[in-house]
């Protein structure tokens, strides 16, 4: 392959190894650095998929959108719904049509989420304060006028700030990385900051009230009942009361930290492949990755949480593991994008999950519940169960704490899981 064909994949501010991609024959190639395989650090950084062995590893397999070809643990650092909306009007705006995958890596550098880098970067002109006020109304023509846009719609300069800021986070609601000074209040492109003198936050953005609700509020409502039951979460808040704001655990401590979705450890897509999306996988998963059994409770509540209150856009990219560098180990990561995510101004007569119990997707009851708790070795699940439903009255004090209006209050109170009564 030519050069220009390859990109470095750097971990640690190490070379992990090179990867490549060829149109053509829609291959990706991937080659461990054979300095790294002999230096035995990291040997848990790529659990599966990846085989720890010098010679070159072709994959065929990856073709999804999701994938666009590419290895999945390398495909989850591509932004995703939002953000290539985002980048594709940046390139326009800039005159270039169409990228490759490892052009959008390129693009990604070391501003992704996690720990991976990739070499040669395609360089950005550097940005400072962000005014949260003006990147919505960046986003808001972006997304609203996105039908008729051309490329001397929007400044290159803030499609710029929206692009370095937003493209990283994965998700199909408006979102943007920043950090906040621990001592100042400033708040600046949380692109590439790491430093332990910030709070890095992702931010997910209201830009309109034309739904007749603010679902970062509804979201924020469940991360204080996820807190109430015992779910691990990053510390959250709201900005001006409207945008939703969690700290990153893929920063902390001043630090990367390695993190990869189920969709990015196994290659299992999120979108197509049903067959696939179920809590017993999720399960299997965090045994695979010898998680403590902490991990594995911790897994069962959150799928008692989602169920209960009707999260069923908990799919195989809502899960994910991290990596410790220093134990050479995986862990759960902190639960992220626990919210109502349907519309609760419309009915609907069923509701299917995006990841099935005991291969069940609707009408879930008791003993289906209780077949992945025995399978896993859940201890007192029924315990779970009932402090969890106890919850279910709390949503209504939090939501009036935080003015959630009434209508959708009662509609969303309404569709929680009460099967088990």
């Amino acid at each position: 392959m030519d050069r220009d064909k390859i990109i470095d994949v750097i971990a640690f501010g190490e070379e992990i190894g090179k990867l490549g991609y060829d149109i053509n024959q829609s291959k990706a190639f991937f080659q461990y650095n054979p300095d790294f395989l002999e230096s035995g650090k990291y040997t848990h950084l790529f659990p599966f998929i990846f085989k720890r062995t010098k010679p070159v590893q072709v994959f065929t397999e990856f073709r999804q959108d999701t994938f666009q070809g590419l290895p999945p643990m390398i495909a989850d650092s591509l932004p995703d719904t939002f953000g290539n909306i985002i980048f594709q009007e940046w390139l326009t705006a800039r005159g270039i049509q169409k990228v490759t995958p490892l052009e959008q890596l390129a693009y990604v550098a070391d501003r992704g989420m996690g720990a991976l880098e990739y070499k040669p970067v395609k360089e950005l002109p550097t940005t400072s304060s962000v005014n949260i006020n003006e990147v919505i109304t960046i986003l808001e023509k972006v997304l609203k006028l996105k039908e008729s846009t051309t490329g001397t719609a929007f400044n290159e300069l803030s499609l710029l700030n929206v692009f370095k800021i937003g493209t990283s986070a994965g998700g199909a609601r408006p979102k943007i990385l920043i950090s906040e000074h621990k001592e100042t209040g400033a708040i600046i492109a949380g692109d590439s900051e790491t430093s332990a003198a910030y709070n890095h936050y992702l931010v997910k953005l209201h830009l309109d009230d034309s739904d007749g609700y603010n679902k970062e509020v509804v979201e924020y409502v469940y991360y204080l009942l996820a807190q109430e039951a015992g779910i691990d979460v990053m510390p959250s808040k709201l900005i001006e009361n409207k945008h939703f704001a969690t700290l990153r655990y893929d920063r902390q401590d001043g630090e990367k930290q390695h993190t990869l979705t189920v969709t990015g450890l196994t290659g299992w897509d999120f979108k197509s492949q049903p067959e696939n999306s179920s809590y017993e996988n999720v399960f299997k998963v965090a045994l695979g990755l010898k998680v403590p059994h902490k991990d594995i409770q911790q897994l069962f509540k959150r799928m008692i949480f989602n169920l209960i209150f009707r999260n069923v856009d908990d799919h195989l990219k809502n899960h994910s593991f991290i990596y410790s560098k220093k134990s050479d180990r995986w862990n759960l990561a902190p639960a992220y994008d626990l919210t109502y995510a349907l519309n609760p101004l419309i009915t609907f007569k069923t509701t299917s999950r995006a990841l099935s119990i005991n291969g069940k997707r609707t009408n879930i009851v008791l003993k289906d519940v209780l077949s992945i708790a025995e399978e896993f070795a859940i201890k007192n699940p029924k315990g779970i169960i009932t402090d969890v439903q106890g919850l279910i009255p709390r949503w209504m004090e939090i939501a009036s704490d935080w003015g959630v209006p009434e209508k959708i209050k009662e509609h969303i109170y309404s569709d929680f899981y009460k099967v088990f009564d």
